[in-house]
């Protein structure tokens, strides 16, 4: 079993991916615990009442789920520092992200599904797991956004790879809005999370971190 991960991720990703992992689901999870009780602000806008339903962009609010794991084991099969670098700035872009959840807690109305067909059905599902509660940024925008940055610096993926991490990113951002899982304001955040993340990431050395942890408990 264990040669069979070591075959996708190197032993160097695992402390960072199973970081990244706590804490998002400290931001997103643990954060609604805290913040149950807060006045939550609706941010939406004359773009949002602009905007459509269209349940059948929850495909790729689904698909998403699927490119963030596809997307993060490449990071870590970059390259040790490439995959410290930008899992860092994950990291303090998704704590940037449990910093606005706290101190400016949002909400939405969410329409009502009247319609019968497979993508009514999969939107019902998603709105009765996943409350209308930290929106402010976009945790699906960032993820997808992080990945599509990503892959301008990648050079052990093909040509192409970088073209289809756009096209389908930028569907994951139309589908939380289209899908009224996430208003305007809420891509926009999780874009300039995401960038927060990268400079300080930069500026400060971050990844540093995972490069002394790894020396001190590499076998």
């Amino acid at each position: 079993m264990k040669k069979e991960i070591c075959s996708y991720l190197p032993n160097y990703a695992y402390i960072p991916l199973i970081l990244v992992l706590i804490i998002n689901f400290i931001t997103y999870n643990f954060s609604k615990l805290i913040t149950n009780s807060f006045v939550h602000y609706n941010i939406s806008s004359f773009i949002d009442d602009f905007l459509p339903f269209f349940p059948v962009f929850i495909i790729f609010y689904l698909l998403a789920y699927f490119q963030w794991i596809i997307g993060f084991i490449l990071i870590a099969r970059e390259s040790r520092e490439f995959c410290f670098r930008f899992l860092s700035a994950e990291i303090i872009a998704k704590l940037c992200c449990l910093l606005l959840f706290f101190v400016f807690p949002t909400t939405m109305i969410r329409p009502e599904i009247t319609g019968t067909g497979i993508f009514d059905f999969l939107t019902k599902i998603v709105y009765f797991f996943d409350q209308p509660v930290n929106l402010f940024p976009s945790i699906h925008c960032l993820e997808s956004y992080l990945l599509f940055r990503c892959s301008f610096f990648m050079k052990r993926v093909p040509w192409w790879y970088k073209y289809v991490t756009f096209v389908f990113s930028f569907m994951v951002c139309l589908s939380t809005v289209f899908v009224k899982q996430h208003v305007f304001w809420d891509i926009l955040a999780g874009i300039v999370v995401v960038e927060i993340g990268i400079y300080l990431s930069d500026k400060f050395a971050t990844g540093r971190i995972f490069d002394i942890i790894h020396k001190k408990i590499k076998p």
